[in-house]
C-alpha cells in the first residue's frame, strides 16, 4: 500500500502504515498497525492530515505516567469516509469529518447522557494511549481491551456516534488542529459564559491561545493577550488581531489591566505564580485553566473571596459541542493556523523538538498523504 490508499473492503482487518513511538522518549519511526474491520455502527476514515498536540510529545515521551507502547499519538485528525457499516446513518462515504480525543465512552452515566462524554465517569477511551473497554465497542476483549491507535497514520476506524462532520469549504489541514485546540478553547468560552463585550485575557499565545483570540474576537469579546515575551506583540495585534496586548513581566504595563477583564482563559502549560493574574480580573471575574503545568499551582484564598472571583478549568469538550464548535469556525472563518510537514519520522522529531520550543505558528499538521 503505497501513498495514503486505505480503502480496502470494509469486513476486512486493515494495515495501516504510522509513525509510532515503540517506547518512552524513544524517538518515533514507521510503524504498521492493524485497524479493525467496520463493524456495524463504524466509520473508516481516510486520515488526510493529523495535528501535533503539545500533549502528544508529553505522552510520547511518558511524562504524564506510565503509557502503552506502540503508541500512535495524534488526536486532531481530518480526513475523508471510505466506508461505513450497515447501520451507519450519520456519514456517508466522501463525508469530510474529524475525530478529536475519544473514540468512545460507557454511554450510560449521567456526563455522558447529558453529551458531556469528555467527562465520562467511568472513563472516555482515548483516540490513543487508552483501551477498549466497554461491551458494545467492537474492540472488547475478556483480556482488557484492544489499545487505541491515534491519527499519525493512514486511517481509523472509529464508531460514526465519535466523529464530527467538518463543514463543506473548509481547509482540512486548518480544521484538523480544532479538533482538540479548538473544542478546548470554545467549551469554557460556552459553559462558563462569555458574552460579546466583555473583556476576555488570553493567557499564553500558544496553540490554545491563537485558537482563543480569534473564537474570542468572533463571540465578540474585547481581546488581550497577556504574554512574559514583548516579541509576540505583532503576532497578537497584527495576525491575530488581538485588541490588546500586555507584557506581564513589565510591572507598568501589567498594571494597565488590574482589575480590568471579566474573564481569563489561561493557556500556560509551565509552572507560573497566579497571583498576578487573578488581580488582573474584575469583580466577578473568572479565571478558566486549560494549560496543565506539571507541578500544582498556589494562590490566596483572599484573592477568591474577597471580590467574589471564579478560578476553574476546563478539558476539551463532547462530541456535540465539538461539532457546534466546527460550524461555528466555518461560519466565521475560522482554521488554525498552521505548518504542513510530510508524514516522515525524522521531520516529526524534529517538529517534537521545535513545539517544545514554541518555534511554530501555532500547529504542525502532518500530511499523511505522503506516507512512504
Amino acid at each position: 500500500m503505497s501513498g495514503n490508499g486505505y480503502g480496502v473492503a470494509a469486513n476486512e482487518a486493515l494495515p495501516c502504515k504510522c509513525i509510532a513511538a515503540m517506547s518512552g522518549g524513544a524517538p518515533l519511526t514507521l510503524h504498521t498497525i492493524t485497524r479493525r474491520p467496520v463493524g456495524k455502527k463504524d466509520v473508516q476514515i481516510s486520515i488526510k492530515y493529523a495535528g501535533i498536540c503539545h500533549s502528544d510529545i508529553h505522552q510520547a515521551r511518558e511524562e504524564w505516567g506510565k503509557a502503552i507502547f506502540p503508541m500512535v499519538p495524534g488526536h486532531e485528525i481530518a480526513g475523508e469516509v471510505v466506508a461505513v457499516g450497515d447501520e451507519v446513518t450519520k456519514y456517508k462515504v466522501g463525508d469530510k469529518v474529524g475525530v478529536g480525543c475519544m473514540v468512545d465512552s460507557c454511554r450510560n452515566c449521567p456526563s455522558c447522557k447529558a453529551g458531556d462524554e469528555n467527562y465520562c465517569q467511568t472513563g472516555a477511551i482515548m483516540t490513543y494511549n487508552g483501551k477498549h473497554k466497554y461491551q458494545h465497542c467492537e474492540e472488547y476483549n475478556d483480556e482488557g481491551g484492544a489499545p487505541t491507535y491515534g491519527g499519525y497514520s493512514q486511517g481509523i476506524v472509529v464508531d460514526q456516534n465519535y466523529v464530527c462532520k467538518i463543514p463543506d469549504g473548509m481547509d482540512l489541514a486548518g480544521a484538523a488542529p480544532l479538533l482538540c485546540a479548538g473544542i478546548t478553547v470554545y467549551s469554557p468560552f460556552m459553559y462558563y459564559g462569555l458574552k460579546p463585550g466583555m473583556k476576555l485575557a488570553v493567557a499564553g499565545l500558544g496553540g490554545l491561545g491563537a485558537m482563543a483570540v480569534l473564537i474570542g474576537k468572533a463571540m465578540g469579546a474585547e481581546v488581550t493577550v497577556l504574554s512574559r515575551s514583548p516579541s509576540k506583540r505583532d503576532e497578537a495585534l497584527k495576525e491575530l488581531k488581538a485588541d490588546k496586548f500586555v507584557v506581564v513581566t513589565d510591572e507598568a504595563d501589567a498594571a494597565t489591566v488590574k482589575s480590568y477583564f471579566d474573564f481569563m482563559i489561561n493557556t500556560i502549560a509551565a509552572d507560573h505564580d497566579l497571583a498576578p493574574y487573578m488581580d488582573m480580573l474584575t469583580y466577578n471575574g473568572k479565571q478558566i485553566l486549560v494549560g496543565v503545568p506539571p507541578n500544582p499551582l498556589s494562590f490566596h484564598a483572599f484573592q477568591l473571596a474577597v471580590p467574589r472571583k471564579t478560578i476553574a478549568g476546563s478539558l476539551i469538550g463532547g462530541i456535540k459541542e465539538t461539532q457546534e464548535m466546527l460550524d461555528f469556525c466555518a461560519k466565521h472563518g475560522i482554521t488554525c493556523p498552521h505548518e504542513v510537514i510530510p508524514a516522515d519520522p525524522e521531520k516529526v522529531n524534529a517538529a517534537y523538538e521545535r513545539a517544545v520550543k514554541s518555534d511554530v505558528k501555532y500547529r504542525f499538521v502532518i500530511d499523511t498523504a505522503t506516507f512512504a
